[in-house]
Order: structure tokens, then sequence, then C-alpha cells
């Protein structure tokens, strides 16, 4: 068995981006990733707006940490299964461009996790504000 040699840092000037330099790169893409879904997908500014009106309420009803907690966490979980939804349906349509019952399957599932995971968050915002309002 032959191991590979390790490389040397990169030297100062070497043209060879650092570590922090790559992760640095890889935040932006991320966050370009969210701008281009944001700029592009409907739903996704239903959710914007719904995380609005929830940090507003949230605020408004003086949450304690552990309800903050719990809206951060169900608000962040449906912002990744739209994300990961989005995703999925730009695969598909480049794999394939033509209809397919597969295709339309997977794009289907994918969305049916989003709407499984907005009625969780639902079923939270429900325990969370509702001994505020009711």
């Amino acid at each position: 068995m032959t191991t590979v040699p390790k490389l040397p840092p990169p030297a100062a000037g070497s043209g060879r981006p650092t570590v922090l330099q790559r992760r640095a790169a890889s935040f932006g893409h991320a966050v370009r990733g969210v701008g281009a879904a944001l700029r592009t997908e409907v739903h996704l500014w239903f959710h914007a707006a719904a995380t609005a009106v929830v940090l507003g309420l949230g605020l408004y009803c003086g949450l304690a940490r552990w309800e903050w907690a719990a809206v951060a966490l169900s608000v962040g979980a449906v912002w990744c299964a739209e994300l990961l939804n989005t995703a999925i349906e730009a695969f598909v349509d480049l794999v394939s461009p033509e209809y397919h019952p597969l295709a339309g399957r997977a794009k289907d599932v994918a969305a049916g996790a989003v709407l499984a995971m907005a009625l969780a968050a639902l079923v939270v915002g429900m325990l969370v504000f509702g001994p505020y309002f009711f």
C-alpha cells in the first residue's frame, strides 16, 4: 500500500487559496444559492413572510428561551426542506427535461417533505403561541 505525501501549507503569495479562503468561498456559494432560490421560488417568499411574522409574534409575546429554540428549529427546518426541494427540482429538470413518471414522483415526494415539515412547524407554532392568545 502506498501513501500519498502530504502537501506543505501554501506559501504566502503562492496563488493557492488557504483553508480559510476556501471556507469563505464555500460560505459565499451557500449565500448565493439562498439568494438565487429567493429570487426564483415563490414558496420561499411565503416562508420569508411567515418567518417575519413569527419573529414579530415572538418579540410581542416575549417568548422564553426554550420557546425561541423551538421556533428557530422549526423555521430553520422548513427553510432547509424548501431549499432541498428547490435543489431536487432543479436537478430533476436537468437530468430529465422531458416528462418522466419517476421525475414527477421525485418532485412530488420532495414537495411532500416540505409540506410535512411545514405542518410540523405549524403544530410547534400552535403549541408555543397558543397559550399566549387562548
